[in-house]
């Protein structure tokens, strides 16, 4: 198959694989010896097909004994882990990918030469590979706790007695990763941005990871932060991210960092050089079902709202199927994913799968596909696929009461794309539980003395209106609870 150069679109869409239990599932227990070599061909035709430009492999790292060995004794987790696998074994439980003690392919997976002919199949197909890297700690078991253990921050007597789960002894006493609000992670060991010789050696190792992928997923990037750093450990670092980044993209231009990050400190981590940041925010507001915090999120600069990345679950959150109703989940999918930014699908997703796998797991259980769900998604992305999305010009619209006394205009979010040769789409939601009704205005003043067609793109709506009358009055919108519409406007005259 000849080489394709990878699309590269404004707005690209992410297909996240729990890499693990998809080869096992896939493969079986006896065809784990391939690896990704065993992935058919088939497979990642089919990604392909469905309009995706990344594949994020989350997992394929080294992990270690240590870090099963505390997956599996955890009572509780193996109490979550047997919920959801009846038929729970030890081998089940191959602990967390986020402790990573190598950045080597894992030898189950085929090790570096098989991810190499993993990420060529993609290329051929025009698709990136995206992984992942753990900037905040490795697992308790990696070689530096032996070779460089001043790279890590350290506890006291003291601390390890008052706070047993954010510390360990092993021989020294160390801390575990956290994050500050909650516990820490047992498996883990926090590394020490305080020492340079550290920040220098993490520096490599982002480096080996970029010679194996186009981009990575940084793991809880806003940790390493200076302030972050400081306040949850008490001594100053300087900043890792910008020489970082710059470091990596003087080697391999066109690289793309994606960092998972909360507590407002988005717009901080675009500006220290990351292509993309998590919209935790928009996907809080969508679950929190109402209308006007999630229009107020579209409120923020156009530079943000372009790095973003837009999601409706992943493998830290929920299953979207299983919390959103089904008529919630569309509006929510129409607004996440044709507003501006990365589109961030999780395996899984487009089949309305509920039981969300813990990461410590590399078998899943079998679930059956909601074919609605399923037919609604691949509707979506037949319309992602298309250039108006992916690289035309995104505007909020503003929507005005459709009568005196009736506050139900407050309910719409709306959104107009424009593409080359002047192609307009709208897309318009209730967002609300209850049937409203606006006008929507229209700012688009090509269309005056025009005749106009809208055709709903997802459901089975078409208008012919007069451009001087939508200019003048808006377009009327009447919806049912969680209705919506994404009209191709089409000029006739």
């Amino acid at each position: 198959m000849q080489i394709q150069e990878p699309r590269k679109p404004y707005y690209p869409s992410l297909y996240q694989i729990n890499t693990r239990p998809y080869v096992r599932a896939l493969l079986g227990p006896g065809g784990g010896a391939r690896g990704l070599d065993g992935i058919p061909d088939a497979e990642i035709d089919q990604i392909a097909h469905l309009g995706f430009d990344w594949v994020y492999l989350l997992g394929v790292w080294q992990t270690g004994a240590a870090s099963r060995k505390i997956s599996r004794s955890n009572p509780e987790w193996r109490q979550e882990f047997r919920e959801l696998l009846g038929d729970l074994r030890d081998d089940d439980i191959c602990g967390s990918p986020f402790a990573v003690k190598g950045y080597h392919v894992l030898a189950s997976l085929g090790g570096n030469a098989a991810l190499r002919r993993f990420r060529e199949r993609l290329s051929q197909r025009g698709l990136r590979l995206m992984l992942d890297f753990v900037p905040n700690h490795t697992a308790i078991d990696h070689p530096w706790v032996r070779q460089h253990p001043d790279f890590y921050v350290r506890g006291t007597e003291e601390q390890i007695r008052q706070e047993p789960e954010n510390y360990t002894r092993l021989g020294t006493i160390f801390a575990h990763g956290r994050d500050p609000h909650f516990p820490g992670w047992t498996d883990t060991l926090q590394l020490n941005y305080s020492n340079p010789d550290l920040q220098q050696a993490m520096t490599g190792e982002l480096m080996r990871v970029a010679s194996l992928c186009d981009g990575v997923r940084c793991d809880m990037a806003m940790l390493i932060l200076p302030d972050v750093f400081e306040r949850t450990w008490g001594v100053s670092a300087q900043p890792f991210w910008p020489r970082a980044i710059e470091a990596v993209r003087s080697r391999h231009p066109g690289f793309t960092f994606l960092a998972e990050v909360y507590w407002d400190l988005e717009w901080a981590l675009q500006q220290q050089g990351f292509d993309y940041t998590y919209d935790k925010r928009l996907y809080d507001r969508l679950r929190d079902l109402q209308a006007r915090p999630v229009r107020e999120h579209f409120w923020a600069t156009s530079y943000y709202q372009d790095r973003s990345a837009r999601f409706l679950e992943n493998h830290d959150e929920a299953r979207a199927a299983a919390i959103f109703p089904p008529e919630v989940l569309r509006a929510a999918a129409v607004l996440a994913f044709l507003s501006p930014g990365l589109r961030f699908f999780h395996q899984g997703q487009l089949q309305g799968w509920e039981k969300k796998v813990p990461l410590q797991l590399c078998r899943a259980p079998e679930q059956p596909t909601d074919r609605q769900i399923e037919t609604f998604y691949l509707r979506l992305l037949e319309l992602l696929r298309r250039d108006v999305p992916r690289n035309g010009k995104w505007l909020l619209l503003e929507s005005s009461l459709a009568w005196e006394g009736n506050p139900t205009s407050e309910s719409f979010i709306a959104f107009a794309w424009s593409g080359e040769m002047g192609k307009r789409w709208l897309v318009v939601v209730n967002y609300a539980p209850h049937q409203s009704q606006c006008y929507l205005r229209l700012p688009f003043l090509e269309w005056v003395g025009a005749s106009l067609h809208l055709e709903d793109l997802l459901g089975f709506a078409s208008y012919d209106r007069q451009g001087d009358d939508l200019l003048k009055r808006g377009l009327y919108l009447d919806l049912p609870p969680w209705g919506y519409h994404v009209f191709e406007v089409i000029r006739l005259a």
